[in-house]
């Protein structure tokens, strides 16, 4: 992928791709078998497994879910992380606000109600081993706060902590220990749950239903026109950005894509970046349709 190349040279970063095309299953990728830090995109196996058990009647999407000021205060700056007051709200609408707005406190309420270990065992029995949770958003942050040596005091928001060298080297930016998938295994999952394939045809419904919601547009979002229908989850992480999703074109081709960025060196904006992951999904995809 020459477009790939040229971005990592220039923004220094090292990219991780893979599309396939959900018609005839052709695939084109770039170190598409690695092990990456997923960041927010372990969200979309959170929300795989919220929906299939709603679907097998284990909850309902309707259920209550009332939440206090001072229960699962977890740092985010969307969502149920940022109020100030008690909430209650039904289950969907909980885990639609992890994916739109990649809230992280709602993550966690759902990741708690769920299981963690039926969320790994899911992506077992679909075929995706390298895909592993090791915890939720506030085990990751727990992480990053006895990484990095803080006080019990200091909190990361209040410092910058998180824009130094030195939170590379803590275990929720080593793929080896942090919430983890490949592009292939990612690229696989929203593949079954855009086919109905091993996965409840209503929950797959509901996953794609939530995922088009995010209202991110920024990275996948901005390679592609008017027109053609981009649905996703983003995920950041000092010097992490990913996205992944479906792009459905009105010709009736859809394209599973993963693109997972890992700079050289931590920052809290980047555009430049979030940019070239619109420019990766939509070089993959062209090469697909032979355009």
């Amino acid at each position: 992928m020459q477009t790939a190349n040229e971005l990592q040279d220039r923004l220094d970063l090292t990219a991780y791709v893979h599309a396939v095309d959900l018609a005839t299953g052709a695939e084109v990728g770039l170190r598409a078998d690695d092990s990456v830090v997923a960041a927010s995109v372990f969200k979309v196996p959170v929300l795989v497994e919220v929906c299939r058990q709603v679907a097998a009647g284990e909850h309902a999407a309707t259920d209550r879910i009332d939440l206090p000021t001072e229960a699962f205060a977890v740092l985010g700056p969307t969502g149920l992380s940022v109020t100030s007051d008690a909430v209650s709200l039904s289950l969907r609408d909980l885990y639609l606000s992890m994916m739109s707005v990649s809230d992280n406190r709602a993550t966690d309420v759902v990741m708690d109600l769920v299981g963690r270990d039926r969320i790994n065992a899911t992506m077992v029995e679909l075929g995706l081993p390298g895909t592993v949770l090791e915890g939720d958003c506030g085990h990751l942050f727990t992480q990053l706060h006895e990484d990095l040596g803080l006080g019990p005091e200091e909190t990361l928001t209040e410092s910058d902590a998180m824009l130094s060298q030195a939170v590379l080297g803590t275990r929720p930016l080593d793929p080896d220990r942090s919430n983890r998938t490949t592009p292939s295994e990612t690229t696989r999952l929203l593949s079954r749950v855009w086919t109905d394939d091993g996965i409840p045809a209503a929950a797959c419904a509901e996953a794609r239903r939530v995922l088009g919601r995010q209202v991110w547009p920024h990275r996948l979002r901005s390679g592609f026109s008017d027109g053609v229908t981009v649905s996703g989850k983003t995920g950041t992480l000092a010097s992490v950005r990913n996205e992944v999703g479906v792009v459905e074109f009105s010709d009736g081709g859809r394209y599973a894509v993963a693109v997972f960025l890992r700079m050289a060196r931590p920052a809290g904006v980047a555009p430049d970046v979030d940019r070239s992951i619109g420019t990766l999904g939509a070089a993959a995809v062209a090469e697909l349709r032979g355009s």
